[in-house]
């Protein structure tokens, strides 16, 4: 009985604190949907009814008269003008009215006006009871999407900072190392203390400064406004608790040089970003960044949608099916995880960004290469690269938003020579892999190639549902709402898909569980009760999924977009100090243009999400490098290269700090106990780089050298 009020209260709890970014995510999956739904629905109506357009309101009556008299119209018309007082000065006096011309006007007229008539009672007559009903349905869902679309901001505001203080109530933000001493907790809760209090600062000068513009404030803005105050003054008393009261289980002491590697990076980025506004005399710089931020609110809360499709793909054992198709053939574990580095590029080209793929599914990656049997150095090596060859593949967000931003280039060129960069990535990590390959410890068993087709028969049939699922699911979307999975549409319909998927599995299990035992017709029955009744509550159920799933991603969700909001507001220091002004224009040598630009991408990698760093490069560095001579599909190019060696370099290394936000902390501690050399004690850093160096080099050189077309 204890127990179960136990977890009773633990479920209660965890849909307290999951349940308003819950009900955020799938509003916007709604708002969305109802988008395509709406499309269709003008479709069917015009469908159905030719011309419903015109059905779609009631008809305004015309107020003109239909039944004129024409001669008595010409008589008052001529005895008013005559009425007039002339001026016989007046160079703009009326002409006096010639009857046959006003005649024939007034007859023109009022057979425009039986026109109106005629059109107002067809249109009126064809208004059926059924257009009323489907009308009103079509309306409201064009209603609803447009109060969607105008509560974005707001949307994901709510997300940021719900996620965000769930995040530092679990202090589960991202930084260079975890705390574990009562000096990492301290210091780590102070700095976000301080952190708080500049972004408290910043938003109430902002708005302070919009209120005293004189210009209207809209009452969204206004909302917002009070949003990011309150969202921002309550964090700050919770970090002074946290300063105060450590978790018991922190180890005591702890140095101070130590502990600072400790301190959130949101809250380092803030600090930095915030201290220079304010000496700078602009206190409302990051509140105005933030706003920057919610301008493109709908990809930021597909961000948040990606993150939440990943948990729920962690809850399936779709991936699980995907790997036991590679275990016939015994692959090494190198080759493992190329092969897997190799296909997960393909959902990161739907995500956009490597660093959302690896807290979506990176904890899943990692645990199929352990259990295929590689070594955790191995395994986190591969896990933090992952997401790093898709995004130059289509139909990756960043590229379209690269292409949108700068005139030069188009999608198709750069998708075209994203597919070679993709495949140099692929052979290198490929080279790296097998060339640093170490010796089992354990003999392996021979590739008997007799089983390996029987072996291979038996690990797709299990797959097989899952493809009839898929593809139903995503015809389904395809007839009905005219929407096929693309770079727009994959984080509203992979959510359903994972549901489908989900339930799918819950009555497999159930329907496996009823085939073992050997039950009675009666407690068969009432076992299908309860299957059915678990669907949506109790142990092991959907409804314990989705709570588990949900509460898991808001963890990473705050910790990802607030890490990405601070981002965004480095570049603006970036760009309000003008620190590329210290860089010439142009430069005369190609190639230490090329060299230059490189360092400097590399470096903004480091420090920046994908998105931020594209704005910044596309407002500061690209023009540099068009007016040096380098063309502009190949800077791109180099530009994600860069980027990607940025995301997996030290002293920051982002892609390795969400790896381990994944994996855990136990699994990299231990995975430090491995390797007898140095290249095996730090394999998860080196592979990963001196793959991503070399493509870097290749990819920003080589065409420099062979010329270009």
């Amino acid at each position: 009985m204890d127990q179960t009020v136990r977890v009773g209260n633990r479920t209660a709890y965890e849909w307290i604190m999951a349940i308003p970014a819950f009900l955020v995510l799938v509003f916007v999956i709604i708002i969305n949907t109802s988008h395509t739904l709406h499309a269709q629905l003008l479709q069917l109506g015009e469908t159905t009814w030719e011309g419903y357009f015109q059905l779609r309101h009631d008809p305004v009556e015309p107020s003109c008269n239909a039944n004129m008299d024409i001669e008595a119209e010409l008589q008052r018309l001529i005895a008013e003008r005559e009425a007039e007082p002339v001026d016989e000065f007046d160079l703009f006096a009326p002409e006096p009215i010639d009857p046959d011309v006003m005649r024939t006007s007034l007859s023109a007229a009022k057979e425009q006006c039986q026109i109106k008539f005629q059109q107002y009672d067809d249109v009126k007559d064809r208004i059926t009871t059924g257009v009323e009903i489907f009308r009103t349905v079509e309306l409201g869902v064009a209603r609803f999407g447009e109060f969607g679309m105008a509560t974005q901001r707001i949307m994901l505001s709510t997300l940021v900072l719900i996620c965000g203080l769930t995040t530092l109530l679990r202090r589960h933000h991202i930084a260079l190392r975890p705390m574990e001493t009562v000096m990492d907790y301290r210091l780590g809760a102070i700095a976000q203390f301080f952190s708080m209090g500049i972004l408290f600062y910043s938003v109430w000068t902002f708005k302070e400064v919009a209120f005293s513009a004189g210009v209207e404030v809209s009452t969204e803005h206004a909302i917002l406004h009070y949003y990011w105050i309150v969202g921002f003054g309550f964090p700050m008393f919770l970090s002074l608790y946290q300063a105060i009261v450590v978790p018991k289980n922190a180890k005591p002491g702890g140095g101070f040089a130590k502990a600072t590697l400790a301190i959130p990076l949101y809250a380092q980025m803030s600090i930095i970003s915030g201290t220079y506004f304010i000496i700078s005399g602009h206190a409302a710089g990051i509140g105005i960044y933030l706003n920057q931020m919610l301008e493109l609110s709908q990809l930021f809360l597909n961000v948040a949608l990606y993150v939440w499709i990943g948990m729920l793909l962690k809850r399936t054992e779709l991936a699980q099916k995907v790997f036991n198709v590679f275990r016939p053939f015994r692959l090494p574990p190198e080759m493992l995880a190329v092969a897997v580095v190799a296909l997960a590029a393909l959902p990161t080209a739907y995500t956009g960004g490597s660093g959302i793929f690896v807290i979506a599914v990176g904890g899943l990656i990692y645990m199929e290469l352990r259990r295929a049997g590689a070594r955790r150095q191995l395994a986190l090596a591969a896990t933090a690269m992952s997401g790093s060859l898709g995004v130059v593949l289509r139909p990756c967000l960043l590229v379209v938003i690269v292409a949108a931003l700068n005139n030069e280039v188009t999608t198709d060129q750069l998708f075209g020579w994203g597919v070679k960069v993709f495949f140099l990535t692929t052979v290198l990590f490929a080279f790296y892999a097998l060339l640093t390959r170490k010796a089992p410890e354990t003999p392996q068993p021979s590739l008997d190639t007799s089983l390996v087709w029987p072996e291979l028969k038996d690990a797709l049939k299990p797959l097989i549902p899952y493809v009839i699922l898929v593809t139903v699911t995503l015809v389904l979307y395809g007839l009905l709402l005219n929407a096929y999975l693309d770079e727009f549409s994959a984080p509203i319909i992979l959510p359903v898909l994972l549901l489908v998927i989900l339930i799918y599995e819950r009555i497999a299990k159930e329907k496996d569980v009823l085939k073992r035992e050997n039950m009675n017709i009666d407690y068969v029955e009432h076992r299908l009760e309860e299957s059915f009744d678990d669907l949506v509550k109790g142990n092991d159920s959907l409804e314990k999924t989705i709570r588990e799933s949900t509460t898991e991603a808001i963890g990473h969700i705050g910790a990802l977009l607030m890490l990405m909001g601070m981002s965004i507001s480095i570049g603006g220091v970036f760009e309000r100090a003008e620190v590329m002004s210290l860089v010439p224009e142009s430069f005369d040598s190609i190639w230490v243009a090329m060299a230059l630009l490189v360092s400097v991408l590399v470096v903004i990698g480091m420090i920046m999400d994908p998105y931020g760093a594209v704005i910044l490069v596309s407002a500061t560095i690209a023009s540099i490098a068009y007016k040096s001579g380098i063309d502009p599909v190949h800077f791109w190019m180099v530009t994600l290269a860069a980027f990607e060696l940025g995301y997996l370099s030290p002293p920051v290394a982002l892609n390795h700090l969400l790896t381990r936000q994944v994996v855990g902390e136990e699994e990299v501690r231990l995975s430090k106990q491995e390797g007898h050399n140095f290249w095996y004690k730090n394999e998860k850093i080196l592979l990963p780089l001196v793959t991503m160096a070399t493509a870097v080099l290749i990819v920003a050189f080589v065409p420099l050298a062979i010329g270009y077309d």
